[in-house]
């Protein structure tokens, strides 16, 4: 590498403010292959030419620079009342200060007026790192360089005292050439991090705002000749029946003596090109393979180039990277990858750990990409900004098609408005910005563009529009014709479809993309954000993936979010919990607004949400009938002889018998297979069940795993029993006394409903069950003002009033009717009938008159307190995550069991969850197997059992301020309206999902004890 001559070497603080100064003495980017002293080393995949200088650091953090130590970095400084922190690490998560989240609006709102590029002075959090070292011998007479992979946000760095360099960008690597600053023995590394600065404008993502030296740190030395950056293009014939390998390498001190030896080796190591070439020809190269294995997220076929440096025969440096084969391109309107058409089944990922912040570990990463391949993702967006390497390679390894996204987003710059209506949008058409921009879109180009899982370039997120974005998306094109170019912001902004190669949009709804797509046929069309997941949400998402066999432009969609953005913390009760926006004293806070992941931020548990995902975006779709199964391949490159088909058949929820199948269907068709189901006479529902599993081990998955199911109702059997036993009836003034073998119930006329349900001599009831009509409100339901748009009905079924009792009964039962008059301002009423008989079992059925002029019903049922020892349940229905309405397409009908407590969903706010739907029956018992049965009647019902009312959970801002529970709580729905996601601000649930208050409702089920 050449040596950065210190041309500044005095650093100001007026560059903090300076759009234009982002960096200083820093190496040019380049691609981020490995280097190796020798291919003896090269083949052990380690390095000693790498030095780590992660580990424990000294540290002081001043509120602003005023405070701040001015000469820590001198090699006589004292500093002994610095504290120690961790590298990498995020200051915030080390006790400095606190966290802070915000969406679109900046951290300083409120606290200073600013206007870009101006950054807060009063609180600016600034750190000053040191850190001693010594240089391996390794590095001894080499090229030292010092790279910083992750400094947020922005950062000055000294050697021994002198300045070295200057750097913004928080999210692409910082390198300095040190090499003429060490010495021989002990170094002293100092570095001083700004929080905000100029910078911050455009990195205003909706993300927990954290500092700090949060990537790794290292040293690495290179010869004197070295590679000093390399671009590998491959590219494909028409028909794919030929790959083309160019090389464009930049090479520092070659000489005539210098030639190069490049290997390009298949995966299973055998060399298809083996040459020896001179610098000229190495750039001027086209080096065939024929019928080579193509890249894909499907089949992620990788090669490995090796070039060594050779003086003479003699080695002197080994580089080597992975490249796949793929041809990604535009053809009349539509987006294809090796000649066919792509569909994006993609999530939005934050690089975030609940305990690391930014600072993901290795072991979060390959959770995460086992995860996202296990639930049939094929795609996933930078949000909002280039990730580690190590990400990129495991994309290009597991397969996963990616959108990387640059550094650049400026949200709250074009919502902010002064006091004149200007709106101080940048970059917008400043050009004081448009080198920082394309240094931006330079950095993350240049380390990333040998990775074959990249086919889109994004140029930023929600920065509006401008000339600086015209030509960043201009830059990328100039630089790169293998893949293509994405920005949102070009279509807030009116601005024309030239601009993007893609039309891309955000949280549009199933309608809206429709109406897009036809008044703009001519394009390409993808939601880089969708199905907005907060809380309990991701409700109506096969109304979107419906749409990629609709329309051929419609060429899918991204999930926002991939995990909860929250911190585990300990709050005022000494307890370790899980914390969201507001909670760290942050203001302004977006509160819970960062909760909207289809997985829990602890990383050990998936969220209910993601069953849904991994259903609707499975490229293998299944039906089943009386005849057989059919099979549709959706994939676009592989068939289906690494899949085993087990066909089952259920008797009320227990499998009772199964064949697998293997089928080899080839991509895009579609293939049936008969099946002879046995035959069945005994009472029972009768259920088929196709599976999908793997046949052998994959690098996500072992053999088994299933990635695709379908059932359907085969028969039902029913038998009618007889009752012929007497009832024993006692009509009091206010009681109805009613008893037989085993049980008695009372039934009371004052509070007009069950106040006793006696089995085997023990209570069950412990309040009378009554009629809901509400729901705890769940973040898509406040996000559109739901709690004011069908609040009435909290009071309606909470405070009705009894109007009228009627009893009937004759020698084999009783039923008792009681009218309640519900708490609405236009009058409405709803009737309770139980019907006893001798067997003890009540037969409950609760009607509702439909009223006009009312808005729409959250759930409607009946609600039962019971004591809290009896917290396990048992159903068959449909399990086993929560399911409702809208979301039910990734649960199975089969048989299940838990407690009250893990059947609560732990949202970052609590709110409605727990509900399973299609339920034949329901035992909730003791340890002992005493309790309660809820039978179905007609119709399957909905339910829950969790410790908490709906209204206590209402209450309720975190999990921790939930009451200790003290009974358990069972909910009885003849429906629930679904849950929603379109987006988490304004979207209503779709209509079909709605409980419309002006249709009658009713709900008949059995109760008894067991």
């Amino acid at each position: 590498m050449d040596k950065i001559n210190a041309i500044i070497t005095q650093p100001k603080l007026s560059w903090l403010e300076d759009p234009q100064t982002f960096s200083i003495n820093r190496c040019p980017a380049h691609s981020d292959f490995k280097f190796f002293k020798n291919k003896q080393e090269l083949a052990t995949g380690k390095t000693d030419l790498k030095q780590s200088l992660n580990g424990t650091w000294k540290v002081i953090v001043s509120d602003n620079v005023s405070l701040h130590p001015k000469e820590f970095y001198k090699t006589d400084f004292d500093d002994s009342r610095f504290d120690f922190v961790k590298v990498p690490g995020q200051l915030e998560l080390q006790g400095f200060n606190n966290p802070k989240y915000v969406n679109t609006q900046y951290p300083w709102d409120g606290h200073e007026q600013l206007v870009p590029p101006e950054f807060p002075k009063k609180f600016n959090p600034v750190a000053a790192y040191i850190r001693n070292f010594t240089v391996n011998d390794s590095l001894i007479g080499k090229n030292i360089t010092l790279s910083f992979q992750g400094v947020q946000t922005a950062f000055y760095v000294w050697v021994n005292g002198k300045f070295v360099g200057f750097s913004e960008d928080s999210f692409t690597p910082s390198e300095f050439n040190i090499t003429d600053f060490l010495i021989d023995g002990t170094n002293k590394l100092a570095v001083e991090v700004f929080k905000y600065s100029s910078a911050s404008w455009i990195e205003d993502q909706d993300m927990i705002r954290l500092s700090g030296i949060f990537r790794d740190v290292f040293l690495y030395g290179r010869t004197k000749t070295n590679v000093q950056d390399i671009f590998f293009k491959p590219t494909l014939n028409d028909d794919l029946s030929e790959g083309s390998l160019k090389i464009n390498a930049r090479i520092n001190n070659s000489t005539e003596d210098t030639t190069f030896g490049l290997e390009v080796l298949d995966h299973d190591g055998a060399a298809v090109i083996d040459k020896k070439l001179t610098l000229s020809e190495l750039n001027n190269s086209n080096l065939n393979i024929k019928k080579p294995k193509l890249w894909s997220a499907e089949s992620p076929s990788l090669y490995k180039v090796v070039l060594s440096i050779l003086n003479n025969d003699s080695v002197q440096e080994v580089i080597s990277s992975h490249i796949g084969f793929r041809k990604f391109e535009k053809k009349n309107g539509i987006m294809f990858l090796n000649n066919k058409r792509i569909i994006f089944k993609g999530v939005n990922r934050h690089e975030f750990d609940y305990k690391y912040g930014h600072s993901v570990t290795e072991a979060d990463m390959l959770f995460d990409i086992k995860f996202m391949k296990q639930h049939n993702i094929n795609a996933v967006r930078t949000s909002h900004y280039p990730n580690q390497t190590l990400w990129y390679e495991l994309c290009d390894k597991y397969g996963l098609y990616m959108i990387d996204e640059a550094n650049i987003e400026s949200h709250g710059s074009w919502l902010q408005i002064d006091d004149k209506g200007k709106s101080w949008n940048v970059p917008g058409d400043y050009l004081e910005w448009l080198p920082n921009v394309l240094d931006r879109d330079n950095s993350m180009f240049q380390r990333d563009k040998n990775h074959a899982a990249i086919l889109i370039w994004s140029c930023g997120n929600e920065s509006y529009a401008g000339r600086d974005l015209v030509q960043s998306v201009k830059w990328f094109h100039e630089h790169d014709d293998s893949r293509l170019v994405h920005y949102q912001g070009f279509f807030r902004a009116g601005f024309d479809q030239e601009y993007s190669d893609m039309a891309t949009e955000m949280y549009f709804k199933p309608d809206e993309v429709v109406s897009f797509i036809k008044e703009h046929p001519s394009t390409p069309f993808i939601q880089c954000e969708y199905m907005h997941s907060m809380g309990n949400s991701t409700g109506g998402m096969k109304l979107h993936t419906d749409l990629e066999d609709q329309y051929q432009q419609y060429q899918g969609a991204f999930i926002w979010d991939y995990i909860d953005q929250a911190l585990l913390t300990t709050n005022d009760q000494n307890k370790e919990v899980i914390s969201y926006g507001g909670d760290w004293d942050d203001r302004p806070s977006d509160y819970e607004f960062c909760g909207d992941g289809i997985l829990f931020a602890d990383r050990t548990t998936a969220s209910p949400k993601a069953a849904e995902v991994k259903q609707d975006y499975s490229n293998i779709k299944l039906t089943v009938d009386s005849n057989g199964f059919t099979v549709t391949n959706k994939y676009l490159f592989i068939n289906t002889n690494n899949l085993v088909f087990v066909a089952k058949v259920q008797k009320d929820g227990k499998y009772i018998w199964s064949k697998d199948f293997e089928l080899d269907i080839a991509p895009q068709e579609t293939q049936s297979q008969n099946v002879v189901w046995p035959e069945f006479s005994s009472t029972g529902e009768y259920l088929t069940e196709v599976s999908a599993q793997l046949k052998n081990d994959t690098l996500w998955a072992k053999k088994g795993y299933e990635i695709s199911f379908t059932q359907n109702i085969l028969q039902n059997i029913t038998v009618t029993p007889k009752i012929e036993k007497p009832i024993n009836l006692v009509l009091g003034s206010t009681n109805i006394g009613i008893s037989g073998e085993n049980f008695s119930i009372q039934l009371s006329k004052a509070q007009g409903g069950l106040t006793s349900y006696k089995y085997n001599n023990v209570e069950y009831i412990t309040d009378v069950p009554m009629t809901g009509y509400w729901r705890a409100t769940t973040n898509n339901d406040q996000g559109y003002n739901g709690g004011f748009e069908f609040g009435s009905w909290l009071t309606a079924g909470k405070y009705q009033k009894l109007t009228d009792t009627v009893i009937s009964h004759d020698e084999t039962s009783v039923t008792v009717t009681f009218k309640h008059q519900l708490a609405l301002p236009t009058k409405a009423f709803n009737t309770v009938t139980y019907r006893v008989t001798p067997d003890g079992k009540i037969t409950i059925k609760a009607t509702f008159k439909g009223t006009d002029a009312q808005p729409i019903i959250p759930s409607f049922g009946m609600d039962f307190r019971i004591p809290e020892k009896y917290d396990n349940y048992k159903f068959y229905g449909f399990g086993p995550e929560e399911n409702y309405l809208d979301r039910k397409n990734g649960v199975k009908l089969g048989i299940y069991s838990g407690t009250a407590a893990s059947n609560f969903t732990p949202y970052l706010v609590p709110q409605e969850s727990g509900n399973h739907c299609e339920t034949r029956w329901l035992e909730v018992t003791d340890n002992d197997g005493n309790g309660l049965k809820f039978a179905a009647l007609d119709v399957p019902f909905e339910q829950s059992v969790l410790p908490f009312s709906e209204y206590e959970i209402e209450n309720a801002k975190h999990r921790y301020e939930l009451p200790i529970p003290y009974c358990t709580r069972i909910r009885i729905l003849s429906n629930q309206m679904g849950v929603g996601g379109d987006d988490s601000w304004g979207a209503p649930v779709h209509s079909q999902y709605q409980i419309d208050s002006s249709k009658d409702l009713s709900l008949s089920f059995t109760l008894q004890g067991i």
